[in-house]
């Protein structure tokens, strides 16, 4: 029989406690920001059926990156990828019962069977942040401010990220009336585009030249992307109604003191299912120079469901890019653990002990027993290990005086007296 590995699945993370305090004070901090936005939290089955993915999506996710197999009744399912379909499924089954706008949020667990590198795992987590029912520029406006609130809370500034911001609507424009390009055409330039960033620039370009085919319509489309400014767009442009948004909310950001935003004509995002409006987050430093999270306008997918469409924007942030970014830029607090006090029994005390832990238990605080009876020495070695500060040893001379002593096993210090001067010691620091 081989030996079992005690390594996780490939692409996937054990979280020992240390880690979960981590996740804990990332997913704290997204809820905390959402709320303060009037979002409210939601979730939904980790489990699909493949149609749902299927209808409306990017075919390189669904073809080469789904965990897809058939359950006991032999229907297809899927492990979800993202939420967005998820939502929009749920939105659409109470489509009548539901207060518009509607805003929503999560921070489900998702799965991609994919390449991994830093920042990408095949198991990771996402904050999915929709409002849902405003078909107006305030919804963009107001996913980037809490985008930007977001950040502000995990303690960045807007010199370490940027927002690009373009337009799906104003690309199709482009490619359609001004170049003239089949819908076929336009999605595999569309998902070309998507994927410039991390394309050597010869390579992109010769194989946007094969689909285009007119050289002089793919320089004209090159000179469009690698605009990242309004102003240097072709003037015969300038009037286009999407390009006209993208500027009203530009003003709007930059009203609402937000100097990192900007347009960049090379945004496009993967999925299929965005219409108009779109962004990424970029990180700004010169080690991590790539799009950590993005999103933006949906305004079809709920209508897939063959109910009314409801026009929705909407953003999802990965942990693992978030948790980079933080650590690259020393944003990560140090998050002790949760344990304010270690109890060491001495002999036959447990039962008195156990009395003495429940009464401080009782005042809030959080408190581990152990009832081992071993040499003092093993058990500050124990409360060294799990990172807790505070250790109290409780023997029959203490039981008997009502007298104990409070050692902090990180600076040496002791603090001598009754219960109530243990605990009013360990509630004030």
């Amino acid at each position: 029989m081989s030996k079992l590995s005690t390594n996780p699945y490939k692409g996937a993370r054990d979280f020992y406690p240390e880690d979960k305090r981590l996740q804990r004070y990332l997913f704290g901090v997204m809820r905390s920001v959402c709320e303060r936005y009037g979002y409210e939290e939601y979730d939904a089955p980790l489990l699909e059926p493949t149609d749902l993915y299927l209808q409306k999506g990017n075919e390189e996710i669904i073809n080469e990156q789904t965990y897809t197999f058939k359950d006991r009744g032999d229907r297809s399912v899927t492990l979800r990828t993202e939420m967005t379909p998820s939502v929009a499924r749920m939105v659409a089954g109470k489509r009548q019962e539901l207060g518009y706008p509607l805003r929503w949020y999560s921070i489900p667990q998702c799965w991609r069977y994919e390449r991994m590198q830093r920042g990408r795992g095949r198991e990771f987590y996402q904050l999915n942040v929709d409002i849902f029912g405003d078909d107006s520029i305030a919804a963009e406006h107001e996913v980037l401010l809490l985008t930007a609130d977001l950040m502000s809370a995990y303690g960045a500034t807007q010199d370490m990220y940027e927002i690009r911001v373009s337009s799906r609507a104003f690309l199709n424009h482009v490619l359609t009336d001004k170049l003239g390009l089949s819908p076929v055409v336009q999605k595999d330039v569309t998902s070309l585009i998507d994927k410039s960033e991390k394309m050597d620039q010869a390579d992109f370009r010769a194989k946007l030249s094969a689909l285009v085919k007119d050289e002089g319509g793919a320089e004209v489309l090159e000179n469009i992307l690698a605009a990242t400014d309004i102003s240097a767009l072709p003037d015969e442009l300038q009037d286009n109604s999407s390009l006209r948004e993208v500027k009203e909310l530009l003003s709007a950001c930059q009203q609402a003191g937000l100097q990192n935003v900007r347009y960049d004509a090379s945004i496009t995002r993967g999925f299929d299912y965005y219409t108009d409006i779109v962004f990424e987050v970029f990180d700004t430093h010169p080690d991590n120079n790539r799009s950590m999270f993005g999103g933006g306008r949906y305004d079809n997918l709920i209508g897939e469901f063959r109910v009314e469409p409801v026009p929705t924007v909407g953003f999802g942030m990965g942990d693992l890019t978030l948790q980079n970014f933080l650590e690259l830029h020393d944003l990560l607090p140090d998050l002790a653990t949760e344990t304010d006090l270690y109890v060491a029994v001495l002999g036959d005390t447990y039962k008195a002990a156990l009395d003495i832990v429940s009464e401080l238990r009782q005042q809030n605080l959080n408190v581990a027993l152990d009832a081992l009876d071993r040499k003092p020495e093993k058990a500050i070695k124990t409360a060294e290990k799990k990172g807790i500060e505070h250790v109290l040893f409780i023997g029959q001379n203490e039981l008997d005086s009502g007298e104990f002593s409070l050692r902090n096993i990180v600076n040496g210090t002791e603090t001598k007296g009754d219960l109530e001067t243990i605990s009013q010691q360990l509630l004030s620091r």
